[in-house]
C-alpha cells in the first residue's frame, strides 16, 4: 500500500438485521480459522522476507519488544527528514506519512502471529483515525464473532503487537487507557479489513460513534463544561472530520450526508467560539453539498454564522432567510432564538447597534432558560451590552447586571459561559472607560483577552486586544499599545486571509489608537514597535500588560 487510499470496497449497507449479522460473523469467524498461512503480499516479497531473517538484530528486537515499539523506533530516521523531501526508495505514503517497507514486514508479521480473534480486532481497529479508548472499541469493533464480553480482553493481547499507549486525557476525564495505531499496522489492518468485505459496515458504525461523540460534546459545551467540551472535540477532531465527509461511506453516498451535517452541527462552538471557522465552513459546505434534501435550520444557522465570522456579512444574509423558512416549515421554535442572535451578531458587526440591541432582547425574549443548542441567554445578554455600551452607557450596564442575574439564577447548577462572560468583560472595559477609570478598565479588557485566548477566539481575543490597547495609550503607555496592535496583526494574518475585514465595533476602536500612535512615533519607530509585538505574540502579552 502507497500513496493510494486502499483498494475500492464491495457496495455493502450496515443493516439493523441481527440474523445477517450473525450469519456474516459466522462465516468471519470461519475464515479466520480457515486463515493458517501468509498473506501473498507479505510471501511474495522475497527481498523484505530476507532482509527480516538476517537481521538479526531486529528479529531479536521482534521478539522481545513489542512491534508498536519497534515501528517507533524505526519511524526516526523518517521522522529527522524534512517533511517536504517526500518518500524514500524504500518508504510509502500513508495518511499523508513516510512508512518503511521494513516496518511494513514488521507489521505482517506481527499479524500472521496473532490468532483469530486479534487479527479480526486488528482489521477493525484500522477505522480510527486517531485515538481510541476502550469504549470506542466496545462501540465500534465488537460484534457475534467478537463479543462485547470479550473484545475487551481480546484488545489487552493486541496491545503489546499492535497499538501503542498514549496519554491525551484532559483534567477531570476518567482515567483509562487509550491508544493509537501506527501507520504501518493500521495499514496491514485496512487492507485485510477490505479484503474481507467489512469496510463498510465498520466505516458506517465509526460514523455513528463519531456522531454520539459530537453530540456528548454539545451537550457538554450547553451544560457548562466548555473547557471539556472543547477538550474531547479537538481530541477526536480526525475521527470526527473522517466521519464528516460522506464520500468515505459505500454508493449512494447521500444516505450518510445526514451524519456528516449532524456532526457538523453539533461541533458548531468549535467553529464558532473556539478559532476554526474556516475549517468548519468548508466541512459544512462539503457535507451540505451532498444532502439529499433540504438542511436544517440549525445547519443553514451555522452556515450562516460561520460566513458572518469568515467576514463575509453578506454572504450570510441568503442563508439567514432560508433558516427562518425552515424553522417555520419545521416547527422548530429553538431556532428562532438562535437566528433572532444572528441577525444581532451581523448587525453589530456591521456597526448597526440600534438594529443589533432590537435582535438581541428578540433573542432573549425566543430563547429557553435551558436552551439545549446554540448561544445562551448570557450571550444575547452581552451582545445586548456591546451595541450599547459606546451609545447608551446606562442601559448597557443595566443588561450586564440583568446578565448577572439571569446567569446566577440559571446557570448555578451546572458551571459559566466562558464566551459571554469574555464579551461581557469587553463590554465592562469599554464602560470603565467611559467612567475615565483606566485601570479597572485595563483589568476587564486583559481578562477578556486571556479568557478569549484560552478558549481559542482570534476574533475575540484580536477584539479585546485592541481594546487594551486603546487603554493602555490613553494611560500614556504608548509601547504597549503598540506592541498588542503588532500582535493582532500577526494574528489576524496568521488566521483570516487576505479579504477578512473585523467587525465595525473594532474598527473604529482600531482607526484611534493608530491615529493617537502616529501622532506619537514616527514610521520607522512605530514599524519596529509593531515588529517587536508580533515577535512576542498575544500569549506573551496578556501577562504582561
Amino acid at each position: 500500500m502507497g500513496s493510494e487510499d486502499p483498494p475500492a470496497t464491495a457496495e455493502r449497507r450496515l443493516r439493523d438485521d441481527p440474523a445477517a449479522d450473525r450469519r456474516r460473523d459466522d462465516a468471519t469467524a470461519d475464515r479466520l480459522r480457515d486463515d493458517l498461512t501468509a498473506d501473498r503480499w507479505f510471501r511474495d516479497d522475497l527481498t523484505a522476507d530476507r532482509r527480516f531473517r538476517d537481521d538479526v538484530t531486529a528479529d531479536r528486537s521482534l521478539r522481545d519488544d513489542s512491534a508498536a515499539d519497534r515501528w517507533l523506533r524505526e519511524g526516526a530516521g523518517a521522522a529527522d527528514r524534512a517533511p517536504w523531501a517526500g518518500p524514500a526508495a524504500d518508504e510509502r505514503l500513508l495518511w499523508g506519512e513516510p512508512v518503511g517497507t521494513d516496518q511494513l514486514a514488521a507489521a505482517e508479521r506481527g499479524y500472521d502471529r496473532c490468532g483469530p480473534a486479534e487479527r479480526l480486532l486488528w482489521e477493525r481497529l484500522s477505522v480510527f483515525e486517531g485515538t481510541f479508548g476502550p469504549d470506542a472499541v466496545r462501540e465500534v469493533c465488537a460484534s457475534w464473532a467478537l463479543p462485547p464480553t470479550a473484545v475487551l480482553g481480546v484488545l489487552d493481547r493486541l496491545v503489546p503487537v499492535a497499538l501503542l499507549r498514549v496519554d491525551d486525557l484532559f483534567a477531570g476525564e476518567d482515567d483509562v487507557p487509550r491508544y493509537w495505531m501506527p501507520h504501518a499496522m493500521r495499514a496491514v489492518g485496512a487492507r485485510r479489513l477490505t479484503e474481507r468485505g467489512d469496510r463498510p459496515d465498520l466505516v458506517l458504525r465509526h460514523r455513528r460513534w463519531c456522531v454520539k461523540l459530537a453530540r456528548t460534546a454539545a451537550d457538554r459545551w450547553q451544560s457548562g463544561r466548555q473547557l471539556d467540551a472543547r477538550d474531547l472535540a479537538l481530541r477526536e477532531l480526525p475521527d470526527l472530520a473522517a466521519a464528516m465527509d460522506p464520500t468515505t461511506a459505500s454508493p449512494p453516498r447521500g444516505d450518510e450526508a445526514d451524519a456528516a451535517v449532524e456532526i457538523a452541527v453539533s461541533l458548531w462552538f468549535l467553529w464558532v467560539v473556539c478559532g476554526r471557522a474556516a475549517e468548519g465552513r468548508t466541512r459544512l459546505r462539503h457535507a451540505l453539498a451532498l444532502l439529499g434534501g433540504e438542511p436544517s435550520a440549525r445547519a443553514l444557522w451555522l452556515a450562516a454564522f460561520l460566513e458572518l465570522e469568515s467576514g463575509r456579512p453578506e454572504e450570510a444574509d441568503p442563508l439567514l432567510v432560508r433558516a427562518w423558512a425552515a424553522a417555520v416549515r419545521d416547527g422548530d421554535g429553538g431556532a428562532l432564538g438562535l437566528l433572532a442572535h444572528l441577525r444581532g451578531s451581523t448587525a453589530l458587526y456591521q456597526g448597526r447597534t440600534r438594529a443589533a440591541a432590537d435582535e438581541y432582547r428578540e433573542a432573549l425574549a425566543l430563547t429557553e432558560e435551558y436552551p439545549e443548542f446554540g448561544p445562551t441567554r448570557h450571550a444575547c445578554w452581552a451582545g445586548l451590552a456591546l451595541a450599547l455600551c459606546r451609545t447608551d452607557p446606562e442601559a448597557a450596564q443595566e443588561a450586564l447586571d440583568r446578565a448577572d442575574l439571569d446567569r446566577e439564577s440559571r446557570w448555578g447548577r451546572a458551571a459559566r459561559d466562558m464566551n459571554a462572560e469574555a464579551w461581557s468583560a469587553m463590554a465592562r472595559a469599554e464602560l470603565a472607560a467611559w467612567d475615565g477609570d483606566a485601570e479597572r478598565a485595563a483589568e476587564h479588557a486583559r481578562w477578556a483577552l486571556r479568557e478569549h485566548l484560552r478558549l481559542g477566539s482570534a476574533a475575540g481575543a484580536a477584539g479585546a486586544a485592541e481594546l487594551l490597547a486603546q487603554i493602555r495609550l490613553s494611560a500614556g503607555r504608548r509601547d504597549e499599545a503598540a506592541h498588542l496592535l503588532g500582535a493582532v496583526d500577526l494574528l489576524r494574518n496568521s488566521v483570516f486571509d487576505s479579504s477578512y475585514r473585523p467587525a465595525e465595533f473594532c474598527v473604529a476602536t482600531r482607526d484611534r489608537s493608530e491615529r493617537a500612535l502616529r501622532s506619537l512615533l514616527d514610521g520607522p519607530e512605530l514599524r519596529y514597535a509593531y515588529e517587536e509585538g508580533a515577535r512576542r505574540g498575544l500569549f506573551a502579552l496578556a501577562g504582561e500588560a
